[in-house]
């Protein structure tokens, strides 16, 4: 049947359609009130002088459609097939942010709560989202400080002999340790925890104000004094909240700023009267911009699957699906959603405000001005869920050729540029040096344990000097050296540190507890460019000291090697002439008057002796620099 007639045979009812090209493939979603109106509509001649609709009827090979009950539907399944199938001539959602929740592990027995941007199927509870995203993580301080219900990767189904650090500082009640704990006790603590991030303040006071009571009766004063301490918080936060509340309604406001192809946008939220943060989205491949399109289609793939809806949303103007919109979203929210345009006023003047905001994002990413230090690291906070904005970044890599000469670097990145007075070397030589695992084949060493000494070797000496740990720890490796650092991290009971690794080919980052959360920034992203600019100065940094380390051994080697001439007198000839090509460019007499005669005949004999074509490299050869590997 010719695509025409399948037009014409549409039903003139509500659904959602689908354009696909030669390939099958699906190239456009969309809905409509009545199917055969709006898709006969595209094959008017009149709408081809729009170049997105000409260019979309011109790959047009087939379509299919779905009947559904009524609008309201159609705009949720249309939704649904956009996120699936994610058309090329449909506006896709591109979000450079994701907030956090707080993971309540009620399936453990002794339930955790972490902060994730990822919502699993696993039995555990998720509250949120929070915004901006270091709310979650105060929250999660303020549980751990005062419920001492921990968030740690602990392996609580064996025993261990003795509890972390949190522990001995009143951060955990330890369930870690058989004994330190009753389980009565902890399940009482996560039970509060449950209340307190359900939000039945009322509950959970009441439930704490008993128990002050009558630990208070039974003499049990310190007991009754740690309730206390915890009510006064409560109603602190209670408060504020109050207050909160009665300052403003909470309110989403949209704007945008373009020049096709290229799009930016910023929603700023406003909770309780104030912005508590804000989102940018860019598209860079949006030939015809058409608002009427892309603001329906941006507020849907917004806030149709969302957890939380504010109660009003502005935007820059009104468009056709508006109370449809507004009907479907007040019926998820179970409260009322008013989609507004401002015409005047103090909303009005705020929502050109976001316009301005929009327009310097733009420019800053369209047109690549450098943002400050305080800007890049306050998206980097946000990027990686950081509790604040880092201030000081180590970052650790790896060096050697085959497993030879293994070194470790560190290199400090602090308040907005590279701190080279704190850079730090390391030989791998301990215990945790690594052995090559096939020396026949010359596969590379563990990089893995080779990370493990070097992280161990540095934050151990930090807590004997008593000097505070970076606001991140950066790894350039994958899943691998992350883990391997996290180990050694472990052991020295640092736990709750900030640790973050690069792998280099496909550029993700991995987030300690949230591995299977890879970040995958946007190539424009200035986050990113910090990163790898601190990554790169780690490899230059491991790269030249593993060149350094591999020349002056080769070369010693060199002469060492020779029968006769031990390290002392190496040492004085590489200290009188600087190298071993300048001492094979000396006379037997030169080097007679530095060294005895019969020392300075063998070593001109061995610098001058031909190399024979199938026997090994000399000595003298093997000094020549070779490019390193990782």
């Amino acid at each position: 049947m010719e695509l025409r007639e399948k037009v014409e045979q549409l039903p003139a009812q509500p659904g959602v359609y689908l354009f696909l090209d030669a390939a099958e493939n699906i190239i456009y979603v969309g809905k409509a009130r009545s199917l055969r109106g709006r898709v006969k509509s595209y094959f008017l001649e009149s709408r081809w002088q729009d170049a997105k609709t000409g260019s979309l009827v011109r790959e047009i090979a087939d379509l299919q459609f779905i009947v559904v009950d009524n609008e309201k539907e159609a705009l949720a399944l249309e939704n649904n097939l956009i996120k699936k199938h994610k058309p090329k001539f449909n506006v896709l959602l591109r979000d450079d942010k994701t907030y956090p929740y707080i993971r309540y592990t009620a399936f453990e027995d002794h339930p955790r709560v972490y902060v994730t941007r990822r919502l699993l199927k696993d039995g555990s509870i998720y509250f949120g989202p929070y915004f901006p995203a270091s709310l979650a993580y105060r929250l999660v301080h303020l549980i751990h400080k005062n419920f001492l219900v921990p968030s740690c990767t602990v392996d609580l189904t064996r025993a261990h002999p003795r509890p972390c650090l949190q522990y001995y500082i009143h951060r955990c009640l330890g369930p870690c340790v058989e004994g330190l704990v009753a389980d009565d006790r902890y399940a009482e603590a996560a039970r509060d925890v449950r209340l307190f991030l359900e939000g039945r303040r009322g509950d959970l006071s009441r439930s704490l104000k008993e128990r002050m009571e009558r630990a208070s009766v039974q003499e049990r004063f310190e007991e009754a004094a740690g309730y206390r301490d915890l009510l006064r918080t409560l109603n602190e936060m209670e408060e504020r909240q109050k207050i909160a509340a009665a300052e403003g309604d909470d309110t989403d406001v949209l704007g945008w700023y373009a020049e096709p192809p290229q799009v930016a946008v910023n929603l700023f939220h406003l909770r309780g009267g104030r912005v508590v943060d804000r989102r940018d989205f860019y598209w860079e491949d949006l030939d015809e911009f058409d608002p009427a399109e892309f603001l329906p289609s941006l507020i849907k793939q917004l806030y149709l699957d969302a957890a939380y809806f504010p109660r009003y949303i502005h935007t820059p103007i009104d468009f056709e699906d508006r109370a449809v919109l507004e009907d479907v979203l007040s019926e998820t929210a179970g409260h009322r959603v008013e989609i507004f345009n401002p015409q005047r006023g103090q909303k009005h003047q705020f929502l050109e405000l976001v316009e301005k905001n929009a327009q310097h994002c733009f420019i800053q990413r369209f047109r690549v001005l450098k943002p400050n230090s305080k800007v890049i690291a306050e998206a980097l906070e946000s990027a990686l869920g950081l509790t604040e904005p880092p201030k000081r970044i180590e970052c650790f890599d790896i060096s050697h050729i085959q497993g030879s000469d293994t070194v470790a670097s560190m290199v400090v990145w602090e308040d907005g540029k590279m701190k080279k007075s704190d850079y730090r070397k390391f030989i791998i030589r301990g215990e945790a040096a690594p052995e090559t695992a096939d020396k026949s084949r010359g596969i590379l060493r563990d990089d893995f344990s080779s990370m493990r000494e070097a992280v161990t070797r540095r934050y151990s000496r930090l807590q004997a000097e008593s000097k505070p740990l970076p606001s991140l720890i950066l790894i350039d490796g994958g899943l691998g050296q992350l883990h391997a650092a996290a180990e050694a991290l472990d052991k020295l009971a640092i736990i709750n540190q900030p640790l973050a690794s690069i792998a280099k080919k496909e550029e993700v980052l991995y987030i300690l507890g949230r591995e299977d959360e890879p970040i995958a920034l946007d190539h424009h992203s200035p986050v990113l460019h910090l990163i790898q600019q601190i990554r790169d100065e780690t490899h230059r940094f491991a790269v030249t000291f593993h060149r350094q380390r591999r020349t002056t051994r080769r070369v010693r080697t060199a002469l060492i090697d020779i029968p006769g001439i031990g390290p002392r007198t190496a040492q004085r000839l590489l200290r009188r002439f600087g190298s071993i090509t300048r001492i094979r460019q000396l006379t037997l007499e030169d080097l007679a008057a530095e060294v005895p005669r019969p020392q300075a005949q063998r070593v001109f004999d061995a610098l001058h002796a031909p190399v024979p074509s199938q026997e090994p490299v000399s000595p003298v050869a093997a000094a020549r620099p070779q490019p390193p590997s990782r």
